[in-house]
């Protein structure tokens, strides 16, 4: 008996995904934690923490996108917006 190999044949890599909606250069909001992460649930825990928050009156300024408005909705009784248009 022969053995036959079988060559697999592997498709390019697809480009990677870019998001449907692009912010305008420059477009930022400062985020700025006012309550405390004193007994949150982990989900918000995890939230403020991806935001770069950690500590009431700490201050970022991250990207206008649609990933952080959902975070910052997400844990919107903890934090106020500054520079924000809409």
């Amino acid at each position: 008996m022969t053995m036959e190999t079988k060559t697999a044949k592997k498709a390019a890599p697809a480009a990677p995904k870019t998001a449907a909606k692009k912010t305008a250069k420059g477009k930022t909001l400062v985020v700025v934690q006012h309550g405390s992460m004193t007994c949150l649930q982990a989900a918000a825990r995890g939230t403020l923490v991806g935001l770069g928050l950690g500590k009431p009156r700490s201050r970022r300024e991250l990207e206008d996108t649609p990933a952080v408005r959902g975070m910052i909705r997400k844990v919107r009784h903890l934090v106020t917006v500054e520079g924000e248009d809409a």
